[in-house]
């Protein structure tokens, strides 16, 4: 593919990828390969995270469809093989984050999964995409996983940081557009409801109530951790994208070669 006519974006919006297809691929072993090679490069390029992740997926039975969401990936890389995640010199006083989890996203198993992001000031330093081990009866228990699971990511970062004797003074902020979340993570009442993710409950709270996280609301429109839930419209990507420092060397100055 390499003249293959370049993609503005990796993923369509259409319907998510699913075990049920019509045609198995011919080549389970490339299909396999091209796979694993694009895990790699997620290293470096959070923008095909979501559609690596879910091309992966169906390493074990890859169908037709599969193989032709995986080179519409390889079609995105093609037209953009100069960008890369790029890290500037910042201060080190506030760690920010965005959470998010698709309810009941998978079309084979229905279970959530939980996405985030963190930013050491301006700066992208950790991003997850990890589906939930059980099924969520609503979208706010499986948005909570979701704040759970950044609110650990936060706090080892916060103690890592605490070792480099650089401590964070600041309550960390994670932001999320689910209002029942936020309500659960501040609201001390124990309901019989959400019994079965009380250790989660318990955990967000205490690291609240000492000061170290914050959970507040951000709308739909600036929830940075999107692009690692679904397949998004082109311009809006494109702003993701750039607001997680993904781009294209800086141009050199006159005189550099």
């Amino acid at each position: 593919m390499s003249f293959c006519k370049p993609s503005a974006t990796p993923v369509d919006t259409k319907s998510k990828l699913s075990v049920i297809s019509s045609k198995p691929f011919a080549d389970p072993t490339l299909y396999r390969s091209l796979a694993g090679a694009l895990q790699y490069l997620t290293f470096t390029r959070l923008d095909i995270t979501y559609v690596v992740q879910q091309v992966s997926l169906f390493m074990h039975n890859p169908m037709e469809p599969h193989f032709t969401a995986l080179k519409h990936i390889i079609r995105y890389v093609k037209g953009t093989l100069d960008y890369g995640l790029h890290i500037y010199p910042s201060a080190t006083t506030r760690l920010l984050s965005y959470t998010n989890a698709d309810w009941a996203g998978c079309p084979d198993t229905r279970r959530s999964t939980s996405r985030y992001c963190v930013f050491l000031e301006d700066n992208l330093i950790s991003w997850s995409a990890k589906r939930q081990a059980t099924l969520s009866h609503s979208s706010a228990k499986a948005e909570y996983r979701g704040v759970a699971s950044v609110v650990a990511e936060i706090c080892w970062l916060r103690n890592l940081l605490l070792e480099l004797q650089c401590p964070l003074r600041k309550a960390s902020l994670d932001y999320y557009d689910n209002i029942s979340a936020i309500y659960l993570s501040h609201n001390l009442v124990q309901h019989q409801r959400t019994k079965h993710i009380e250790m989660d409950i318990h955990f967000v709270r205490i690291k609240v109530s000492l000061g170290h996280v914050k959970v507040l609301h951000v709308p739909s429109l600036y929830q940075y951790a999107n692009i690692f839930t679904k397949g998004l419209p082109r311009q809006l990507f494109l702003e993701f994208r750039s607001s997680h420092s993904v781009r294209p060397p800086p141009a050199p100055t006159e005189g550099v070669y």
